[in-house]
């Protein structure tokens, strides 16, 4: 089904581990159905390459073959030295300083947009880049121009795949709907953590990086002190893993640069709270299926979250109007809060609303975020990337 000259690498280019599950399925998969097929996994750091071998464990596939990608110029570890507190150095440096291994690929299959740097700079026409995205969310940044400039994007479902068209101009031909490879990473019944076995419905508060969606910056304490003194609820705390990963953040698609700041210890202490800023737990779905009620603001872990419908709360901490706005599509599935001190009411009235209001938008908007079908979403993506291989076989 595939040619031996045909080489293709599963790039794994990122500070943290949160992507991989969104692609190495996928990479996976695409090794048992084209068993003599050239396929590398490459990965940029040690963390990463530490979270490939558990997850491949996990699919069965222990002995997965890794290629670690070095930054060797003395140009990009000076600027690393200097800036990587501020800018992921080391991430873009890989590209320059590894053009020799990327010149060697025909496909190179990422969950980022960063690689598109290997055509826009380096010139690598030949080389056909597929797009896996990670994450079915709303936010304005995954519906880009650059979504436009890869030569395939993996979907996850039907309302991906009708913005890209309508928001970025992706061309229909080069979209595949192919569900969502993380899924198969869930376990058959939700790890519960030992502080649950207190009876108490249990909150996830899961808060964004980027200083102008965030609601950590605004109210995340507010939100610690109100669970720390709480005798009703269990909080876990893991915030989107980029929160707390260096000192500052800093967004590029709205100029914002912010100091998450540190969490008191009382916090970390406290028997009903658990802190969580960037294990493994915080990228395989741990939280999201051990919860009872979800808190966030934008990030795309809510629709991972209805993979169950349960109620949800998002706390709009800039005062959008969101109603008719696509990029806050998922606040259509729970109270919106704008005021810290509504939370007390709105976690008691949560369940019921979901049941009265919210449970039916729920599902429907999940099936609009995820095409799942008896065939493993990974299949289907490595099915759609085989035809790509055949595509370049015929030239």
């Amino acid at each position: 089904m595939a040619s031996e000259s045909i080489k293709v690498a599963f790039l794994f280019n990122h500070d943290q581990a949160h992507q991989i599950a969104h692609a190495l399925p996928t990479a996976i998969a695409l090794m048992e159905l084209a068993p003599n097929l050239d396929i590398v996994i490459a990965t940029t750091n040690d963390i990463i390459t530490k979270e490939i071998r558990r997850l491949a464990e996990k699919l069965h596939k222990p002995d997965i073959n890794i290629v670690e990608l070095k930054t060797v110029s003395p140009m990009t570890r000076l600027a690393a030295y200097t800036f990587e507190k501020f800018l992921p150095v080391k991430k873009l440096g890989i590209y320059k300083d590894n053009l020799d291994f990327f010149r060697s690929l025909d496909i190179l299959v990422v969950s980022e947009k960063t690689s598109l740097i290997l055509k826009s700079r380096y010139h690598l026409d030949h080389l056909k880049i597929i797009h896996t995205r990670h994450g079915a969310g709303d936010r304005a940044v995954g519906f880009d121009k650059m979504s436009a400039l890869f030569d395939h994007v993996l979907v996850s479902g039907s309302k991906i795949r009708d913005r890209l068209i309508k928001d970025a101009a992706v061309n229909p031909d080069k979209i595949s709907i192919i569900g969502y490879p993380k899924f198969s990473l869930l376990p058959e019944k939700p790890r519960l953590l030992p502080m649950q076995a207190n009876g108490r419905p249990t909150v996830l508060y899961n808060p964004h990086p980027a200083p102008h969606l965030s609601s950590w910056y605004e109210d995340g304490r507010k939100i610690l002190d109100y669970f720390y003194k709480s005798d009703r609820y269990n909080l876990i705390f893991a915030p989107h893993v980029m929160l707390f990963h260096r000192p500052f953040v800093l967004t590029i698609d709205q100029l914002r640069l912010k100091k998450p700041g540190k969490i008191a210890q009382k916090y970390w202490d406290a028997p009903n709270i658990h802190i969580d800023l960037g294990s493994a737990a915080s990228n395989d779905m741990t939280y999201t299926m051990a919860a009872d009620i979800y808190l966030g603001d934008v990030s795309s872990q809510i629709y991972e979250f209805l993979y169950y419908p349960r109620p949800s709360l998002f706390m709009n901490s800039h005062n959008v109007e969101w109603q008719n706005d696509p990029n806050y599509l998922h606040w259509k599935t729970g109270d919106v809060l704008s005021d810290i001190d509504n939370l007390d009411q709105a976690l008691a009235k949560s369940g019921q609303r979901h049941m009265d209001i919210y449970k039916p938008v729920q599902e429907a908007l999940f099936n609009q975020s995820f095409d799942l079908s008896d065939e493993k979403s990974e299949k289907r993506a490595a099915q759609a990337i085989l035809k790509i291989v055949d595509e370049i076989k015929r030239g």
